[in-house]
């Protein structure tokens, strides 16, 4: 498909945040509500698509957790939609969870645009990582306790784990680490964690469905966290904050999730 651009349209790329729509920026809403063609990706809120104008037309093109459709496939549908929509002088908004450059896939669709001379633009927002510190009050960084913060995923993308390793001894130094992704991997993430930093009292925070109105937080060391998981199932999705200070500061460290919350 030769794909030339010729009529000049700005694409908007908008990060949606987590799922809250009072997340999202002033810039985001409106470019939201003027929108003619809704570019949409999994976990985008119902209250988020309910700010769009009546005549515009959502197209659902994310991807859930354990789809086996081929992510290249799929990648090359959102193109050839920007393409279509823009020669029709549409204006388009692509939606996209979090912040679109943290696990966004937002470079493919960067350079496709610019390699078609295609305008766009990108409106940042809030990814989930740091949403949920600043829900749940649990410093990222503090003076004199930890001064660097990573974001990182559970699994290369190979889908081994080879970087563990490195990211344990990134604890060790007190770099807190914010872990999307990591929840299929996390008995292999707690276990080499324990294992190449046997000295230290590290603590994991796993935040659940972040924003929303059942929001949840499990929260302790490794080894209360490796407990706990065995009877409990931290509902999806879930991003996890580890580090020497990786708890509420307002809360006991060791305290797990309410049992009456489930």
């Amino acid at each position: 498909m030769d794909l030339e651009y010729q009529i000049p349209i700005t694409i908007s790329i908008v990060g949606a945040g987590p799922g809250d729509p009072e997340l999202l920026t002033v810039k985001a809403v409106k470019r939201i509500q003027k929108a003619d063609i809704i570019l949409y990706d999994n976990l985008i809120s119902s209250e988020i698509l309910d700010l769009t104008s009546s005549n515009a037309k959502k197209i659902y093109v994310g991807r859930k957790y354990g789809d086996v459709e081929d992510a290249m496939k799929r990648q090359d549908t959102i193109h050839e939609l920007f393409f279509k929509y823009a020669q029709e002088g549409k204006k388009i908004v692509r939606l996209k969870s979090g912040d679109s450059f943290i696990y966004g896939r937002v470079a493919e669709e960067i350079r496709f645009l610019t390699q078609k001379n295609i305008p766009f633009e990108v409106i940042p927002g809030i990814t989930a990582g740091i949403a949920a510190a600043n829900s749940q009050h649990i410093p990222l960084t503090e003076r004199n306790k930890t001064n660097s913060v990573l974001f990182c995923t559970g699994h290369t993308a190979t889908y081994d784990l080879e970087q563990l390793e490195a990211l344990a001894n990134m604890l060790k130094t007190g770099t807190t680490l914010i872990m999307y992704m990591g929840y299929k991997n996390l008995k292999e993430v707690i276990t080499t964690f324990k294992k190449i930093t046997p000295d230290e009292t590290l603590y994991i925070s796993a935040i659940s469905k972040v924003s929303q109105e059942d929001e949840t937080i499990f929260s302790g060391t490794l080894d209360e966290m490796e407990e706990k998981l065995e009877i409990k199932t931290v509902p999806m999705p879930v991003v996890f904050i580890l580090g020497k200070y990786a708890f509420p500061i307002d809360h006991n460290p060791i305290k797990i999730v309410q049992e009456n919350e489930y």
